[in-house]
């Protein structure tokens, strides 16, 4: 099983699509957070320790990851997807790029 855990800001849109989106794909696991303070579900260490895959939507949130983070970072594989915050959740045009950009990811 491997575990998926995506990160964007609110834990509105992005992440909880991604999250909804992999949950359905055998011999995956997903959760979803958010690095802002308001976040809907706030990033814990608990979450990354769980965490084989960590996705980040945007470069910005690779850089507040690996600042507030670090030492639960160690042998972990962060990836960035470089999706903006300009889609709405379950939007088509999201699952479609995150199919694409998850998806050579995952074992």
């Amino acid at each position: 099983m491997q575990r998926v855990l995506f990160i964007c800001s609110r834990n509105r849109l992005r992440s909880p699509t991604a999250e909804q989106v992999f949950a359905a794909v055998p011999g995956v696991e997903t959760d979803s957070a958010g690095l802002a303070p308001d976040a809907d579900c706030p990033l814990s260490p608990e979450q990354i320790e769980w965490a084989d895959l960590i996705c980040v939507m945007e470069k910005r949130h690779r850089a507040q990851l690996a600042r507030r983070f670090k030492r639960y970072l160690s042998g972990k594989k962060v990836v960035c997807l470089d999706i903006q915050d300009d889609y709405q959740f379950m939007q088509p045009e999201l699952v479609s790029l995150l199919q694409k950009r998850v998806q050579p990811h995952l074992r």
